[in-house]
């Protein structure tokens, strides 16, 4: 008995310490997003036995393989509208693991309806496949996808030319997609793409090589999965540490908890304190399991500083030789969310990181015809609506662009009525006062001028603090 205990606990360590592959499949309805992932799961034995028994059940009832043949895609379709239409519509996500790493598989859909849950499923993905039905080659839909792709910064492509079965596993007809996707990624900046002949349907160098693409010399798929690097894709140059809350159990102790954005941190490293500028040095790194001498991305910890600083929730910690851009102007890259039209009348709430404050949208710089690229003039968004515009914050925020740092340059707003988060933002770069059309002045307070009395200076203090805390941001000027 105590060996198998052994065993079990060594069994655990080893898969806790297995790296974790995020990946989506996007693509073109009925190109067999959800076939390719539900065959992933069958032929590499990740499913239960009352799985498989479901499985086959309702391939029989609602299956749309064929008379006598599962139909893969039900293991991930789960609503009954995407049972009976075919198609997939929400965001299915599923995890398994193999000796070599763990996945979690977002299968996004195809439909340019649902752009936004494509959109949603990406956002914390490492590597995007994108299928295409061999008979149809690279159409609009792929373009549109592949945008999309690149707009949410994945860094890895796979191509699944799919359905290779039904063009007789043509070599010519796999290199001619295969050409053309490449001139295709070239044009939007991406550099790491991977091609693969596949049949979902029948398995075909998903799990295993097939026999019948003799010409084809790679991986199979999952053999591809379980050895791309990932390592590089997280940003660990720049250290940025937005604090979540300050914790405080009792006098002797006073520490800054949050999640390592990006980055490294050591027990000693100098670092800054945002907005206000002040200097100290770690003190320690806490976690539940005891102390720990460096900390980095995505770990969550907490801080205690040498020097006695005034910090709250929302600021950030970095380091003093490699600052983020700290400003109320950006240019970024809009996604619409919402089912309601865009209200260029109306104020909003920004998230960025443990930051909340009132924004508003200045210039709609152009909107992006997704199917084409081109740039459109536009007065407004709609839902799944993409374009470039400028946008001005009622406090300062301290981030990153968006291609440099994903975590410090992505954002959501959120609607101050309903609460919905309506759109999402990848933020391009900081805008100098020269470029922005139309400047939002922080509102100031000249107390002398007023004719306050320094009696009252503290609690206007203390108003004031509060106010930037809900989003908006005072000066004020006391001599």
């Amino acid at each position: 008995m105590a060996n198998s205990n052994i065993n079990i606990k060594e069994f655990l360590d080893a898969d806790e310490r297995k790296s974790l592959l995020r990946l989506l499949t996007a693509g073109s309805v009925d190109d067999g997003k959800s076939t390719l992932i539900g065959r992933l799961l069958f032929d590499s034995k990740k499913l239960y036995e009352d799985q498989l028994q479901a499985l086959e059940r309702d391939s029989k009832r609602v299956g749309n393989a064929g008379a006598g043949q599962i139909d893969y895609a039900l293991l991930l379709d789960g609503l009954k509208a995407e049972r009976e239409e075919g198609i997939t519509i929400d965001v299915a996500y599923r995890y398994f693991s193999t000796n070599q790493r763990k996945f979690i598989i977002a299968d996004t859909p195809g439909h340019e309806q649902y752009t936004r849950n494509m959109i949603t499923g990406g956002s914390t993905a490492n590597l995007a496949i994108i299928l295409v039905d061999a008979r149809t080659g690279v159409i609009t839909q792929t373009r549109r996808h592949t945008f999309l792709v690149s707009l949410l910064g994945i860094k890895h492509i796979v191509l699944a030319v799919n359905k290779m079965d039904l063009v007789n596993f043509s070599e010519e007809t796999f290199n001619e997609i295969r050409s053309e996707y490449l001139e295709l990624t070239k044009h939007l900046g991406i550099e790491d793409v991977t091609c693969f002949p596949l049949s979902a349907l029948e398995g075909d160098n998903v799990v295993e090589r097939s026999e019948r693409t003799p010409w084809y010399e790679g991986q199979s798929l999952l053999e591809f999965l379980e050895t791309v690097p990932i390592d590089q894709d997280r940003n660990m140059t720049d250290f940025r540490y937005p604090v979540q809350y300050v914790l405080r159990p009792n006098l002797d102790f006073r520490g800054f908890c949050g999640k390592v954005a990006s980055g490294v941190i050591h027990k000693g490293d100098e670092i800054v304190a945002l907005p206000s500028m002040k200097r100290s040095h770690v003190k320690s790194i806490v976690t539940y399991e005891g102390e720990l001498e460096e900390a980095f991305c995505p770990q969550c910890v907490t801080l205690t500083l040498e020097d006695e600083i005034d910090i709250s929730r929302g600021e950030m910690l970095v380091k003093p030789d490699n600052l983020p851009h700290v400003g109320r102007n950006f240019e970024t890259m809009l996604v619409w969310m919402d089912e309601e039209p865009m209200d260029r009348k109306k104020q909003f709430f920004l998230k960025h990181n443990t930051n909340t404050t009132r924004a508003t949208l200045t210039q709609i710089m152009y909107k992006v015809d997704v199917n084409t690229m081109q740039h459109l003039e536009g007065t407004d968004f709609k839902l799944n609506e993409i374009g470039k515009v400028h946008i001005t914050t009622a406090k300062t925020l301290f981030f990153d662009s968006y291609s440099k740092n994903k975590a410090t340059g992505a954002f959501i707003r959120i609607d101050p009525i309903t609460n919905n988060t309506c759109a999402v933002g990848m933020i391009c770069n900081a805008l100098e006062e020269k470029d922005i059309n139309q400047a939002c002045d922080i509102p100031t307070l000249n107390l002398p001028k007023l004719g306050i009395t320094s009696d009252h200076y503290e609690a206007i203090e203390t108003a004031v603090k509060d106010l930037y805390r809900q989003g908006i941001e005072i000066k004020i000027i006391k001599d």
